[in-house]
């Protein structure tokens, strides 16, 4: 299987993707608390907890929260606290390149923050998967206009050391069957292998019209994966001081 190898310390970047990319690459994204990073949650909603969460991980993560915030994470099977509301539970499915035929796409336009408005519209009526005002920051976000009118991207979430994810692949239904999605998701494969990176991408496994798209394109089934999101109580565990914002690369490491 293609991709960057395991690296010293026995740990798959892609077992802990959130985690390895705010660790790394997305550093100055990240938001930490103890033991707990989280992404900006105007760029991304996902947090990376350890493997075995202890009390005091639970309420940091609730304390970056906030009482009524949202934790959401992916790659992780232990249930959160007991009165945490579970909004969202699903099985997901995690793919990376073993033979995708990369390359430019024609059609393409390059997407900025001036777009974010008809991409947040875009996925507002195709419901990708969590998109923020700031998602595309997180890496190059292409798309294709039909008289104008945005009705097809993709682009880059998650960046673990030597690999980048493929994320918000979303076709208007109006021109769906015309293989925008596919050539979207090589295009932007190949801005990553231009950057000597390894694409991967996650999709729900109940999806497999999406997941037959992404096999037939030169992706393959790496592992099973949960998403899960949960509220925090209005009444969280006592918040203690030690939140630090802005690039961890080194506090996060210790």
């Amino acid at each position: 299987m293609s991709g960057p190898g395991i690296p010293a310390g026995g740990v798959h970047p892609l077992d802990d993707p959130v985690g390895a990319a705010l660790r790394g690459p997305h550093a100055h994204f990240a938001e930490r608390r103890g033991r707990i990073l989280r992404y900006q949650p105007e760029v991304a909603p996902w947090v990376a907890l350890p493997d075995r969460p202890e009390a005091a991980d639970w309420a940091d993560a609730a304390a970056l929260a906030g009482p009524g915030g949202a934790v959401t994470i992916t790659a992780f099977r232990e249930p959160p606290p007991d009165d945490w509301e579970v909004v969202f539970h699903a099985e997901g499915v995690q793919l990376v390149d073993v033979g995708v035929e990369a390359a430019p796409y024609p059609e393409a336009v390059r997407l900025g923050p001036a777009d974010v408005p008809e991409m947040l519209d875009l996925v507002a009526r195709t419901r990708p998967g969590p998109f923020e005002a700031r998602t595309v920051e997180l890496g190059a976000y292409l798309g294709v206009r039909r008289d104008g009118v945005l009705v097809a991207m993709a682009g880059e979430r998650m960046r673990p050391p030597g690999w980048s994810e493929i994320s918000a692949v979303c076709t208007d239904e109006s021109v769906r069957g015309q293989g925008l999605a596919g050539g979207l998701v090589r295009a932007v494969a190949h801005e990553i292998r231009e950057r000597g990176e390894t694409p991967f991408l996650h999709a729900a496994a109940s999806n497999t019209n999406a997941v037959r798209l992404y096999e037939s394109l030169g992706f393959a089934l790496r592992r099973r994966t949960p998403f899960l999101s949960a509220i925090i109580p209005e009444d969280p565990p006592i918040r203690v001081p030690g939140t630090v914002r802005g690039d961890v690369r080194e506090a996060a490491t210790r």
